[in-house]
């Protein structure tokens, strides 16, 4: 088997495809011939040394990577409802980045009929992240407001349609004018494109009220404002902190990280009682001790998408090989949709 081996932190030098004796499961156990492979902000930022969960469970050599789609290889003796050949996706807390995988039966799914196996390896990751932090957290009622940061991303293609599916009215953000027709194409009711128009200002005309709920994964550049633009009774949902961290070059700034950490806003409880709002943050690669509750969500986000009210956005594939140039581009936050590694 051959898989991306992180020995230490750093710049995209540091993914390293290694070969390694093949895997055998053990008794609760599915072993995975992978055949595509999601790429998620969260495996960037695991190279770069900084993901909080990868340092608390695996530590350094460690190979990234949280989704993958093929096809079973072995069964653990204690499985008895999957056959090797039958084509699966599933959800792991690292070393997705291989073209062999073990995951725990809890763990993997059949691939859903409408998905290919580059979709599907790039469904979970996502969809999970977005039912977790929208349904879980911030509990979005009938004709209520969204705010959608990054609504062209993987994250925010899936906000912007289960907005839509909870019969809320949603507003995406988007950086880059060639984003704009992706997100109205998810369904959002309206779509603000920052790099032309003042973001706030904008914001403030489509919802003088504020905000019922608004789901941010930027960090410093926005949550002081998305805090300030909530309704009463809103809801901030902070699910990372992208824009501490570079779109070029691959190598964090030290400096840039600790000013914009000193920078963050800390949110005191006396304004918070005061404002009625609510901030609320999670991370799902530290709750994959909650397995009941990643296998309702997916079980309820596959119905949705065989019931066709959820699609896949659009997925960008890289031979495993190109594993550098897929984070590199990830990074550039010019991409639309999902990106994908293949393996040959």
């Amino acid at each position: 088997m051959r898989k991306v081996v992180i020995h230490k932190p750093g710049g995209y030098d540091r993914l390293i495809i290694e070969e390694h004796p093949d895997l055998s499961p053990g008794p609760d156990e599915v072993l995975i011939d992978v055949a595509a492979i999601g790429v998620n902000y969260a495996d960037c930022v695991t190279r770069m040394g900084l993901y909080a969960s990868a340092k608390h469970y695996v530590g350094y050599p460690i190979t990234p990577g949280f989704e993958a789609a093929g096809t079973v290889r072995a069964c653990g003796i204690n499985i008895t409802d999957l056959a090797p050949g039958a084509r699966v996706m599933a959800v792991t807390r690292f070393n997705a980045y291989a073209t062999q995988l073990l995951a725990p039966r809890d763990q993997v799914f059949a691939l859903p009929g409408r998905l290919s196996l580059e979709q599907a390896a790039g469904f979970s990751g996502i969809a999970l992240t977005a039912w977790f932090g929208l349904f879980e957290l911030a509990h979005p009622r009938a004709r209520e407001t969204l705010l959608v940061h990054s609504a062209a991303g993987g994250v925010g293609s899936m906000l912007v349609q289960l907005g839509k599916i909870a019969d809320c009215r949603v507003i995406g953000v988007v950086g880059a004018t060639h984003k704009v027709e992706a997100v109205h194409a998810l369904g959002a009711d309206a779509v603000i494109d920052k790099s032309t128009r003042d973001l706030w200002e904008e914001a403030e005309r489509l919802a003088p009220d504020g905000y019922d709920i608004i789901l941010d994964a930027n960090g410093i550049a926005t949550l002081g404002q998305s805090y300030r633009h909530l309704a009463p009774v809103g809801r901030l949902v902070v699910y990372g902190f992208h824009s501490m961290l570079p779109k070029t070059g691959g190598l964090p700034n030290r400096l840039k990280l600790a000013w914009d950490y000193w920078r963050t806003p800390r949110f005191s409880p006396f304004s918070l009682t005061t404002c009625n709002r609510s901030v609320l943050g999670f991370n799902l690669s530290f709750l994959f001790d909650r397995a009941g509750l990643m296998t309702t969500g997916l079980q309820q986000l596959l119905q949705w998408l065989d019931e066709d009210r959820l699609r896949m956005p659009a997925v960008t594939c890289y031979p495993f090989e190109q594993v550098a140039r897929a984070q590199r581009d990830l990074e550039s936050g010019q991409t639309v949709g999902k990106l994908v590694l293949t393996c040959a």
